[in-house]
């Protein structure tokens, strides 16, 4: 049998049973939002959420949908009419690829969260995936994921980078220490870093 896409299956479940992930922050302004309501209010559910089912806890993990699934919850003239189902489309794929999934939802409908962006990248890492693995499943380039890596601010996503002898932290300290202006130099120090870091990862 071919592959089939998940809309085919989409299914009729309880909004309780449906869970946020952990990793979208899921801002949104209140007149899109507002927007949103009516949209639903007037057309109704025109595209189902996208749902991981965890099957040991019986909940369904939202990919991408958030502000649809919150409408639900917000509105009780909407849960009312719909009796507390949401449309869901489920995807079976582990959470690098759940989370790999999310950005794709956002950067195709042309929504660029750079929060969301930067703490996926660390996330991502945190897994253990390459940033050679970002750059191909989330369609960025080296340069877009060395900023995002930059706006966490985490040494940690740069631990796997052999850093240049031009890196010298030490002895930037110890310069900062004797003119007493330990900020310039960290300042300093960081876009060498980067600079480095950019060099080291150019084979992306």
């Amino acid at each position: 049998m071919g592959f089939k896409s998940p809309v085919y299956g989409v299914v009729a479940v309880p909004v309780e049973k449906v869970e946020p992930n952990t990793y979208n922050p899921n801002a949104v302004a209140p007149p899109e939002l507002k927007l949103l309501y009516d949209s639903i209010k007037e057309d109704g559910y025109t595209m189902p959420v996208v749902c991981y089912y965890d099957r040991e806890r019986d909940k369904y993990i939202l990919v991408d949908g958030f502000h649809r699934y919150r409408i639900m919850l917000d509105y009780p003239d909407i849960y009312k009419r719909e009796e507390g189902m949401l449309p869901v489309s489920i995807i079976d794929k582990p959470l690098d690829h759940r989370m790999a999934s999310t950005i794709r939802h956002n950067r195709a409908r042309g929504s660029h969260d750079v929060d969301l962006m930067s703490n996926i990248v660390k996330e991502l890492h945190e897994l253990g995936r390459s940033d050679a693995w970002i750059s191909r499943h989330l369609g960025m380039d080296k340069d877009e994921i060395l900023r995002l890596k930059q706006i966490t601010g985490l040494a940690a996503l740069f631990r796997d980078v052999a850093f240049g002898t031009a890196w010298q932290p030490a002895e930037a300290e110890l310069t900062a220490a004797a003119r007493g202006d330990g900020m310039a130099d960290a300042d300093d120090s960081f876009g060498e870093a980067a600079a480095a870091v950019e060099e080291e990862e150019s084979g992306i």
